[in-house]
Formats: structure tokens, sequence, C-alpha cells
């Protein structure tokens, strides 16, 4: 079911790249917060009249407060690609009515066709996975922090947003120059590089981009139903899969916290056990914090749950090898981040853990990069 309403542009509000956020009055007298983006539906004016999609509002999820543009159907001077179709014929978002199509990477019209024909292994590429979106800052801090040049591909799936451009995660991330390119893969869109599947989408940064390492994480706006396997966070184990079968070093980013009220997800997350566990079936690393000597409870009591519970975890599943990871300066460097820390609503000050296991798994993900300084 989707809630449509219709109203006019009051305001034009700070944006970010490939979103343009708008104050818009609704018949009835109401005001909200809408995002246009400019790919699908271009840029809307003051006093345009704008068609929204207001249902995720209106229920309270989790859309940080905005409507969504779905069309400025009395202008169509702003409508994209009215004049210069782009080309490609990779359709994503299938079906639904704001499908855009894209020139997917291995796309026989793309220039990379050719590379990306036979390619077939990505040659030990350290290919690293976990469940939210909020962890993509937080592995990259790890792994600058250990290897700064290393080059480092952000493969987004679509467990979460499909459009690249809500995260702004990823638009702070590009211009502080911490990743090397964006692959968006299966249904999400909106990436430096197009790509139908995860497995495309790992031979692109390996051949294409010339990417050290790899991250894979869904985008914002995580789906879960209380249920062992309803949540989106599964894709994890999944993205591992391919990058073994693919010839890659998987490495297992968990999801941990100190301070979430539901207790499934206190220390090491029901979601990871089940993503690493269950679902992923070929080797991968599993990283964790190795000391917590300089730290202070309730972090440091967290962290020793973690590594009891990832040693538990890997009994049980042969195919995991749980490695020691230290700290040390990991936390000044997690500070350092030119984005906003944040998941479930939570800072690094609120719930450290989060952040900490997350740096961890991308300073050993940097180790596997070899030495680049």
């Amino acid at each position: 079911m989707m809630t449509w309403r219709e109203g006019r542009v009051r305001e034009l509000l700070p944006g970010w790249d490939g979103v343009v956020v708008v104050s818009v009055d609704l018949d009835g007298d109401a005001t909200v917060r809408a995002l246009a983006y400019l790919e699908l539906v271009g840029a809307p004016v003051i006093g345009d009249r704008v068609l929204l999609n207001i249902t995720a509002l209106e229920r309270g999820l989790g859309t940080g407060g905005y409507a969504l543009v779905v069309a400025i159907p009395d202008r169509p001077g702003a409508w994209p690609g009215t004049t210069h179709p782009a080309p490609g014929h990779l359709v994503k978002a299938r079906y639904t009515p704001l499908q855009p199509m894209v020139l997917g990477v291995d796309d026989p019209e793309g220039e990379h066709h050719g590379t990306l024909a036979e390619a077939d292994d990505l040659d030990g590429l350290p290919v690293l996975a976990t469940d939210l979106h909020s962890a993509l800052p937080a592995v990259l801090a790890g792994v600058r922090e250990r290897a700064p040049r290393a080059r480092v591909a952000y493969v987004m799936t679509d467990g979460g947003a499909l459009p690249l451009a809500w995260s702004r995660t990823v638009a702070g991330l590009r211009d502080a120059g911490w990743l090397a390119a964006n692959i968006t893969a299966g249904q999400a869109y909106g990436g430096d590089l197009e790509a139908v599947t995860v497995h495309t989408a790992l031979l692109a940064a390996r051949h294409v981009v010339g990417a050290d390492l790899a991250v894979v994480v869904q985008g914002p706006g995580n789906l879960g139903t209380d249920t062992r396997w309803g949540f989106s966070g599964v894709a994890a184990g999944e993205a591992l899969n391919a990058a073994g079968v693919l010839g890659g070093r998987p490495v297992a980013g968990l999801r941990v916290s100190q301070a979430d009220a539901r207790e499934r997800h206190r220390g090491l997350s029901h979601h990871s056990a089940t993503a690493f566990g269950r679902v992923l079936a070929h080797a991968a690393d599993v990283p964790v914090p190795a000391t917590t000597d300089r730290l202070t409870d309730p972090l440091a009591s967290c962290l020793r749950r973690v590594r009891e519970e990832a040693r538990a975890l890997a009994d049980d599943a042969p195919h995991l090898t749980v490695v020691d990871v230290d700290t040390c300066g990991l936390l000044d460097a997690l500070r350092d981040v030119p984005v906003t820390l944040s998941t479930m609503g939570r800072g690094l000050e609120e719930d450290p853990a989060s952040f900490l296991v997350a740096a961890v798994a991308g300073r050993h993900a940097a180790t596997l990069v070899g030495d680049l300084g």
C-alpha cells in the first residue's frame, strides 16, 4: 500500500549529493520535509506542485522524517532523461513506478564488458561483509589506521535503501576520499558502477576499480522481524559466500552492542550468529578485540563477552576462524571519522562496542592487503 499526498514546495532545504530536500505544504495546512532524487524525478523549486509518497513517514518508520517526491507533474523541463537518454539496459527497482535504467558495469554497451566477460577470480581480494550500514565508517577507520593508502571499494547490497544517494554517510566518505568507488549490486542503484549481483560487483571491484579491499554492506534501513531468519542482514553471509566462491579472502564483521535495549543484540547479535554461523558456508576470518586492559566497563565487559561468544560460535561452525586483533588506537581513529557515527540512534559515546568491533574488523582486513603504509 502506498499513501499519496499532493503539495506545494515552500522552501529549499540543505540536501546532499544527488538529493534535493524541500519543505512542502500539504493540502490541509500540514508541512513536511520531502526528499527528491535528482536522477529519478529532477530538482523541485519553490512553487512547484509535487506528488509525494508519505507511507513510511505516516507510519513513523526510519526514513529520517522525510516524505518522498514521486513526481513534479507540472514542469516537464525538470524531468530527467527527456533530452539525452543515458546508455544501458539494466533495470533496477524493477517493475516499480520509479524503476531506473542504468549502464551495468558488465553491460555489452559499456567499456568494461570485455574485462568482465571472462572474469572469474578475485585473486585473494579481502572482502569484509557486515550487517548494518552504520558500521561502514567504523570499518573504514580501522582499515585506514593500518593501511591509509588502501583502495577500498564499497559494495552496497539491496537489503536496505535501494538508492545509494539516500546515504549521507557514503556522500561524506566519498567527499573525504575514503572510498575509491561505490558499486551498487542487485536492485540497489546509483553507484559509480552498477552490478547485477554481488559476484559481479566484487569482480568489478577487483578488475575494474583495482581495489585492494572490498567492503560489502546493505544500504541504510535494514529490515528485521524479530525472527531468526527474517532480517535483511542475512545477506552478509551470502556476500562472503560469493567472495569464497570467487577466490577472495572473506572477513566476517560482527554486529555487536553494549547498549541495545534488546537482549538478542547485546554482545554478539543473533543476526551475526545466523549470517556467519549458518548462512556462510566458506572459510572466513572473524576478527574480535584481543585486549581490554586499557578499557573500562561497560565496554571492557562487553568485548570480553563478544570474544567468548565468537569462540563459541566458531566451535559450532568450523569454517570460522576467530582472529584476535589489538584495539590500541582505534577509539582515537573512530573519533576522527569525517561523518557522524550513529547506529540505531546511538553514537560512539553511547555504544562504543558497536563501532570498535567494526573497526577491529577493518584493521584485520587491512592486514590482508599487505603493507601499504
